[in-house]
């Protein structure tokens, strides 16, 4: 059944990867920041009540001593487009690219050109101002007074362009007012008169190049003349620039061109027709052959007398009948005359047949040889033309080119004569003086608008600041924020500071859960006692619990987590295993020592006898020593069923003992007599012992001290246990303070509250 259960609790064991053991680390969120605040609040007020004390005070001081007074007037920069001073048109300008204009005028009046030449005028070499730079006994400047004062206007004078006007505000500090109203005013003087100078020399230069153009426009103008006088007498033609002889020519090789045409097309149906006339030549005669046949005089007198001798045929037809030979005689006559018509027919028809071919084919040649004249003639005709058109197209180049070069003079002349107003047109230099700077009247530096708000909010930012350093500096492990944000391990309960409770004062911090049973602290016990069993495997018993360091605490966690355990009525023994610093017979002191006689026999440790006249103190160290039996080591503590074993002497091999055989069998017996076995074991970090410890017990629990343990040694102690494979039930975080608008503050006071009502309803 035993061994059951161990199997059990083996299989539960968990082993925390590497990347685990680094800080979580989580954003803070606004109601942490808030509570940082809280808990630095007093000195968040004294720095901001000092920052608007120093702030007050500064601000008396260079009042008194050190006031400089501001001058300023203003600039108005005009358009920046390039208007014809002879016309007044009004001109819309787009308002961003104005501003950037008044900008590059800005910048202008802040270059060190405009400060140097400011310098050099004579009203301003004698105020205070640049005389305090340093000036030689015999009133000359030096360079290097002359560069102070340099950098004193590149730092005091300011050149600021207004968006919403056509105005650049330019503005003076010094000690004197007067003077810098002075220096402000010469300044703008030396600027205006300096952009005056620029843009003057500007128009000059734009007019003397168009001085130049004119001169060669001039040229250019007698050369294209000279080309046109000399194309005229080349060609003969006086008048190209009218388009008579074109228009003549033109549609003289037009009518030429439409003659060529209908020539062609005769010469080409006069070929069809030879083509036609000698197929009707060699086939039978056609229809109209045949009319041209009939209107022949041969022809027309044979078919008279064939019509008389078919007249008188017809009579002797009537008075002899059919067979008479007056009737025989008709009948040849007409067939003679019919045999003469056929006859002719042929030969009348073969006549005019050929004579049309013949016909056909003289037309051709008299048609061919006209074409061939007048293509002659076109051919003339279209060079004559081309000659023409090239010359007129010469001379019409050079007309454009002429007209060209008298329009650009025209505009030259035109742009000459503006330039020459611009050079007295006052506003040419695109900038004007408003008026003169006034003496200033109140000091601009110190203001008390500035330096106290400013102390103050200065003195704010500070404390804040401060407070926030504080936190982030303090690696402690002081809340059970810090434990969730940075830790890889479960928190299993928080323990107060027994500071904050009044009702454990004087009392023994490892039993403030049997002597004050009332007070929250005993009652964090008892929720972590809750926390624990639900954690716990269901078979656990035996519970190690162990700390990073000495003094964190984990001994009155083992002895208060015991005393919380017997008042549910279960059975506890709790095992000092601190070989190195016992502290359970100091708490639990024994009634009376108890020596156990022995032989005087080596101890089995390294062979070395104890001295101590032959006796040897009782406690873990003896019994797995095998010195003495299970039951020898078990004493009562004073409390019903919580039993004590002390640590016993300090053994030379104490982490061999305590990673036993033995110590494993001690535990496994005593899990059996008792529900909870509880081990008091050294600190992780100074000895290697709790290690041996940790791999034999069902879990351990580590106490972390709010007051000294830090991140870095929280999480050096989780690995070192997660090193040999021990199972953690948790933490426990002891000794935490109640903060402003911490863990404990408003839980302490609801706990306070409910106590005296469950206090007074019991007494009731």
């Amino acid at each position: 059944m035993l061994e059951q259960s161990e199997s059990k609790i083996d299989a539960k064991r968990r082993v925390l990867p590497s990347e685990a053991l680094q800080p979580v680390g989580m954003a803070l969120t606004p109601k942490e920041l808030v509570m940082m605040l809280r808990q630095h609040l007093l000195l968040v007020i004294l720095l901001t009540a000092a920052g608007s004390f120093i702030g007050g005070g500064l601000w008396f001081f260079l009042k008194r001593f050190a006031p400089r007074y501001t001058a300023e007037t203003y600039i108005k920069v005009l358009p920046i487009v390039d208007k014809n001073p002879t016309v007044i048109v009004p001109y819309m300008m787009n308002t961003e690219i104005q501003f950037v204009y008044r900008q590059s005028m800005a910048a202008l009046i802040i270059q060190q050109y405009t400060f140097t030449e400011l310098l050099k005028r004579d009203k301003v070499r004698g105020t205070e101002w640049f005389q305090n730079f340093g000036i030689t006994s015999a009133g000359e400047s030096t360079a290097r007074s002359f560069d102070m004062a340099l950098n004193d206007l590149e730092r005091n004078f300011r050149a600021v362009p207004e968006r919403n006007s056509d105005f650049v505000k330019v503005s003076m500090s010094c000690r004197n007012k007067e003077e810098s109203a002075l220096i402000v005013n010469e300044i703008v003087d030396v600027f205006v008169k300096s952009q005056g100078d620029v843009e003057g020399a500007d128009v000059r230069s734009r007019r003397q190049a168009l001085f130049d153009q004119q001169t060669s426009l001039n040229q250019d103008l007698a050369t294209y003349q000279a080309g046109l006088n000399s194309i005229r007498s080349t060609t003969g033609f006086t008048d190209l620039d009218k388009h008579t002889y074109m228009d003549t020519f033109t549609q003289r090789l037009a009518d030429l061109q439409l003659s060529y045409n209908d020539l062609i097309l005769d010469v080409t149906n006069t070929q069809a027709a030879i083509k036609a006339l000698q197929r009707q030549a060699s086939g039978p005669i056609a229809e109209q052959i045949e009319m041209q046949v009939e209107s022949d005089p041969v022809m027309i007198n044979l078919l008279q007398q064939k019509i008389i001798y078919g007249g008188e045929l017809a009579s002797r037809l009537a008075k002899y009948g059919e067979n008479h030979r007056m009737v025989d005689q008709i009948k040849e006559r007409i067939a003679e005359i019919e045999a003469n018509r056929k006859a002719r027919s042929v030969e009348i028809g073969e006549l005019i047949r050929q004579s049309n071919v013949l016909n056909a084919q003289d037309s051709l040649v008299i048609l061919q040889d006209r074409l061939t004249e007048l293509n002659n003639q076109r051919q003339q005709a279209y060079e004559e033309k081309s000659k023409v058109d090239m010359a007129r197209a010469s001379f019409e180049d050079l007309i454009i080119k002429r007209d060209n070069v008298q329009d650009r003079l025209q505009e030259i002349t035109s742009s000459i004569e503006v330039l020459n107003v611009k050079l007295k047109d006052p506003e040419t230099a695109k900038v004007k003086k408003v008026g003169d700077a006034p003496v200033p009247l109140s000091v601009s530096f110190p203001r008390w608008q500035l330096f106290f708000p400013g102390g103050t909010l200065l003195g704010l930012f500070i404390g804040i600041g401060l407070a926030f350093l504080i936190e982030r500096l303090n690696d402690l492990v002081r809340t059970s924020r810090d434990v969730v944000r940075f830790l890889p391990v479960s928190l299993l309960g928080v323990i107060p500071n027994l500071n904050e409770d009044e009702l454990v004062e004087d009392i023994e911090p490892s039993l403030v859960v049997n002597k004050a049973p009332y007070s929250i602290v005993s009652e964090s016990y008892r929720r972590f006692r809750s926390n624990l069993k639900l954690s716990l495997p269901a078979a656990a018993k035996s519970i190690l619990v162990s700390s990073g360091s000495a003094g964190d605490g984990k001994t009155s966690v083992a002895v208060n987590l015991g005393l919380s355990f017997i008042a549910q009525g279960k059975k506890v023994l709790l095992i000092d295993a601190n070989f190195w610093r016992p502290n359970l017979n100091t708490i639990f002191p024994k009634p009376e020592s108890k020596q156990k006689e022995a032989p005087r026999k080596k101890s089995g440790v390294e062979g070395e006898e104890n001295e101590n006249n032959g006796q040897f103190e009782l406690g873990l160290s003896t019994v797995l020593a095998g010195l003495c039996g299970y039951h020898e080591v078990i004493r009562p503590s004073g409390i019903a069923n919580f039993d004590i074993v002390d640590a016993g002497m300090l053994p030379p091999n104490p982490a061999e003992l305590l990673g036993s055989a033995q110590m494993e069998q001690f535990i496994k017996h005593q899990c059996d007599r008792y529900d909870y076995v509880i081990i008091d074991s050294p600190p992780v970090l100074l000895v290697g012992d709790v290690k041996m410890l940790a791999k034999i017990v069902d879990g351990t629990i580590l106490v972390f001290n709010a007051t000294s343990t830090t991140r870095g040694e929280a999480i050096r102690t989780i690995r070192e246990l997660n090193q040999v494979d021990a199972y953690l039930f948790g933490c426990v975080l002891i000794a935490v303070k109640i903060m402003k608008g911490g863990y404990f503050k408003e839980q302490y006071r609801s706990y306070q509250d409910y106590q005296k009502l469950q206090l007074a309803g019991s007494a009731g």
